[in-house]
């Protein structure tokens, strides 16, 4: 796996293609090439039989460039990356930090292309592909380029952590139909990595993240808790309301008499995450820390009540 680090100090993980994907991928390209090169030929020789041979000497490069150099390279801007033989083999073209790439990039890789696997049969090709620590060849190189594989093996996805104790809950009110796709795998991947982050960095992702959140829900997170806190807190109370609908719509495609899904318990695993925990105990909207202690009489009912269902860390 190449690990690449973005500006962000994120750690991308890649997996470069090898000699032998990228060889087969080159080989089902370039038939799929010629054939076309033959068929076009044909057509356009048929067409040219009254012209003179500088006549046909110039249609015949035209038709060189631009279906054996201009076709692959159409093909890979097109479809960012993936002709048809890495379509078939789970391949693709990246740029060095991981994004799709544009039309210079298969410009470049495409004129490259045509010396070094075109002019020298593969050759050049296969021994930069050896060579090159991640596989890539003389077009990948001056292109600033890689080819990587997109059909792995799954893995065990890392699970987000839970939120401090005396967030659970906290923001069920909160509005998060403005919250994009985006914003949210941002904040997932912040999370699962936040540890391996140096502090200051972390910190500062954190909160350019929560900033980001708190523009698109309108509220500001409590004062005193942590940006990571807010993030951990929010994608929590989104898994929760995902988890019910789930549950809600598996029951209403029941034959049993739908009921309203009782909402679940929040689970929590103290210390887990990393946070810490406030001082002291905290109110959970009825104005008790707990349950009735034995030995205290219900004249302290409602003594110390607090409607805000939320204390700070201390």
């Amino acid at each position: 796996m190449s690990e690449l680090v973005t500006g962000d100090a994120v750690v991308l993980g890649l997996r470069p293609a090898r000699l032998p994907s990228r060889a087969l991928a080159a080989a089902i390209d370039l038939a799929v090439v010629f054939c076309v090169f033959m068929l076009v030929s044909v057509v356009v020789a048929i067409a040219s039989v009254t012209l003179d041979e500088a006549a046909v000497a110039a249609i015949t490069v035209a038709l060189f460039l631009l279906v054996l150099i201009g076709g692959p390279i159409a093909v890979e801007t097109l479809s960012h990356g993936r002709s048809l033989g890495k379509l078939a083999c789970g391949l693709r073209v990246v740029r060095d930090d991981g994004g799709p790439i544009r039309f210079r990039h298969a410009l470049v890789r495409g004129a490259m292309g045509a010396v070094e696997i075109l002019m020298t049969f593969g050759v050049v090709a296969s021994i930069a592909s050896l060579v090159s620590a991640r596989g890539r060849r003389l077009g990948d190189v001056f292109a600033g380029t890689l080819v990587i594989r997109e059909r792995v093996a799954a893995k065990r996805s890392v699970a987000v952590p839970p939120p401090p104790p005396w967030l659970v809950g906290r923001f069920s009110q909160l509005d998060l139909s403005a919250v994009p796709d985006e914003l949210w795998l941002a904040i997932r991947q912040y999370l699962t990595r936040m540890h391996q982050l140096d502090p200051g960095v972390g910190g500062s992702i954190a909160g350019r993240l929560a900033d980001e959140l708190v523009t698109r829900t309108g509220i500001a997170p409590p004062q005193g808790v942590p940006a990571a806190a807010f993030l951990a807190a929010v994608v929590h109370e989104r898994q929760a309301r995902d988890a019910r609908r789930v549950f809600a719509g598996a029951r209403n495609a029941s034959s049993a008499p739908p009921a309203p899904p009782a909402p679940p318990a929040p689970t929590v695993f103290p210390g887990s995450a990393g946070f810490a925990a406030p001082a002291g105990p905290v109110a959970d909207g009825s104005g008790a820390a707990g349950g009735p202690r034995p030995g205290q009489g219900t004249e302290q009912e409602g003594a110390g009540a607090s409607s805000a269902g939320f204390a700070p860390p201390g």
